[in-house]
């Protein structure tokens, strides 16, 4: 199958870090089960890492959260294609305080397959992505806000 063939949306990845002291509590799991479930997108791998004070990366098994059943991490078990590798953790854990934990997620955008499929059959390719933080848009419209006043 050439790519122009394969019917599959964006893949994005996102690494989340909690800070020292703060681990995950579950509460945004849900949110991302509803996003599997509408079929906007598809979880490719999921894995969880933390960083020793000494700057060791370290791989966290989702059985080892002590959430008391809610919600469920069950759900996210195996979530694993095989794109994830131990030399994507350590990278991604590079990045974090020491002390600290982090989610590494790689998805697929299914919602934008039908898109991105027609495009590369047209022969167009991506050449540039980027996303803007959140905290940036607000600052910039903060500013812009003051600026008018």
């Amino acid at each position: 199958m050439n790519g122009d063939e394969l019917t599959s949306g964006p893949i994005d990845y996102l690494v989340v870090e909690w800070p020292v002291g703060s681990p995950p509590t579950g509460e945004a799991f849900p949110y991302l089960v509803d996003l599997v479930d509408r079929g906007l997108i598809r979880i490719l791998d999921l894995s969880f890492v933390e960083k020793d004070n000494d700057g060791n990366v370290l791989a966290i098994d989702i059985g080892d959260f002590d959430l008391d059943g809610n919600p469920d991490l069950a759900v996210f078990v195996g979530a694993s294609s095989g794109l994830l590798d131990e030399e994507d953790r350590q990278e991604a854990g590079a990045i974090l305080e020491p002390g600290a934990a982090a989610a590494i997620l790689v998805y697929e955008n299914v919602w934008a397959a039908p898109f991105a499929t027609a495009l590369r059959k047209t022969g167009a390719q991506l050449v540039a992505s980027g996303r803007i933080p959140i905290n940036a848009i607000i600052a910039a419209l903060d500013e812009l806000e003051a600026a008018e006043a």
